[in-house]
């Protein structure tokens, strides 16, 4: 008989990545490009959930989808073109061939050559200072813990035994779907809803509570109506209770207001929420403690109970974004390295949900805001069919709204074509404590769409300007010679 029990190595490391997404490629480049050694162990693909089923695929889809319907809407601008036609097969040689132009940055040999040692192997605590694979055992000095999130899938009946997709197979999925219901009314599949549905399917979307619920009101309903005049069906306040079927037959029963409706569909996407990866980690052993959102940290993302520890992204149990994962690496290197005292809740997160129109926000949205300040605040908002931009371009759908207390902004919401790119400003304004008088001082390109944040910010201060009191004061100093 042979032995095949493997060769195990020993390490011993500065640091320690359990994860090869945003967070945890961010730190271990940072700590190996600053001369420490470090060992990165990942158990599936490098890039993580955003590169390879997330973030990219789904973006690179929608830009698929965004084609398909300009082609539709060409007519309005005096262009005639034929009826779109979706060749699935291409679209999704499209999404990979994005995903492989990309996958470089985030590759092994990428860190490889920045001197990380990569393990492609899952990882677990032996000991509060030891990580251990099949064939490793690595002694390090601080432990990272970046092994991001997975789709929930949510305990309805016979969910288990019906054929459905995640975001980890929906991009690779072997046929197009006739008509797919989505469970769950958030970014993931509104997005999805409306991408597929520009491709020729149909498209349903379950929601047991109000779809874009994170949004603000006003600015997800300007969406959703974008949504249904694309042919897309929300049925919010619809809670799935039982699921049946098989590959090209699903039924999903929903009860809503005491009623039970029946919704038939060729396909079945799960897009309810994210559970954080913690599996098959052995926190106990590693005198880590955790909960159902994450491991346990301060907001210096440092376990409590075993300090050699830190959490960043998904697996710290805050917002899962990888922006907010690539900026916990960052918090991790200064508090680590440079003894900054960082803390990971110092910025507001701003989100975005990329349906057309867009939906983008940060910080506080209005009736929050008035929750936790009452009448002290005070909104100014400007829309976007005044701005000559989104005029020329005839996408002049939605709005910015600035959320404002004593001179400052606790928050903004913006719907319309490019939020996304919009709401960065805003961003560095809340990050850098800028007034909201501050927007109202810089010059705009003439014509852009983001104008309309400096529109908007002006009109706050229309009354001042241009009230009674500015009028007598002017009055009185054209009396000057």
């Amino acid at each position: 008989m042979h032995d095949t029990k493997l060769q195990v190595t020993d390490h011993k490391a500065d640091l320690v990545v359990i994860g090869a997404g945003s967070g945890g490629l961010s730190a271990a480049a940072g700590a190996a490009m600053f001369g420490l050694k470090v060992v990165l162990y990942e158990k599936g693909e490098m890039g993580g959930d955003c590169l390879n089923y997330g973030c990219v695929p789904s973006k690179a889809l929608i830009s698929v989808a965004k084609a398909a319907q300009s082609a539709r809407d060409a007519g309005k601008y005096g262009v005639t073109l034929g009826a779109p036609a979706t060749d699935w097969e291409a679209v999704k040689a499209y999404v990979s061939q994005v995903i492989e132009t990309i996958a470089p940055v985030d590759s092994q040999e990428r860190f490889e050559g920045l001197g990380v040692t990569v393990i492609r192997e899952a990882a677990r605590f032996a000991d509060p200072d030891t990580i251990v694979s099949a064939t490793s055992r690595t002694r390090a000095r601080r432990i990272v813990i970046a092994t991001g999130s997975t789709a929930f899938i949510p305990p309805i009946e016979g969910l288990a035994a019906t054929p459905y997709l995640t975001n980890e197979t929906i991009f690779s999925m072997p046929d197009f779907p006739e008509h797919l219901v989505i469970l769950g009314g958030g970014p993931i599949g509104m997005e999805l809803a409306q991408a597929f549905t520009r491709l020729g399917a149909k498209t349903t979307i379950i929601e047991m509570g109000r779809a874009l619920g994170k949004s603000d009101p006003d600015h997800a309903a300007v969406a959703l109506g974008a949504l249904r005049a694309e042919g897309v069906t929300v049925l919010e306040g619809h809670k799935a209770v039982r699921v049946s079927g098989e590959g090209g037959r699903i039924k999903v029963h929903a009860e809503h207001e005491g009623a039970e409706k029946l919704i038939e569909g060729s396909h079945l996407l799960v897009a309810v929420g994210r559970r954080t990866m913690l599996d098959g980690l052995d926190l106990e052993a590693g005198k880590v403690d955790f909960d159902r959102k994450g491991v346990v940290v301060g907001d210096n993302l440092r376990s409590g109970s075993n300090s050699r520890v830190w959490a960043l992204g998904d697996a710290a149990g805050r917002e899962q974004f990888t922006h907010v994962a690539g900026w916990h690496a960052s918090v991790f290197s200064r508090r680590a390295f440079f003894k900054q005292r960082t803390k990971a809740d110092s910025l507001p997160i701003p989100a975005v949900t990329y349906t057309s129109p867009e939906v983008a926000q940060i910080g506080l949205m209005e009736a929050e805001a008035r929750e936790q300040h009452g009448d002290s605040i005070a909104t100014s908002s400007f829309p976007f069919h005044d701005n000559d931009r989104a005029v020329a371009e005839g996408k002049t759908l939605g709005e910015a709204k600035l959320v404002i207390r004593k001179g400052k902004l606790v928050g903004a919401s913006i719907v319309g074509e490019g939020a996304g790119d919009i709401i960065q400003i805003l961003a560095v304004a809340m990050s850098n404590g800028l007034k909201v008088q501050d927007l109202t001082n810089f010059i705009s390109p003439y014509p852009t769409r983001s104008e309309i944040v400096k529109r908007a910010a002006s009109a706050h201060f229309t009354e001042a300007l241009f009230g009674k009191t500015a009028k007598r004061l002017v009055g009185l100093l054209q009396r000057i010679p």
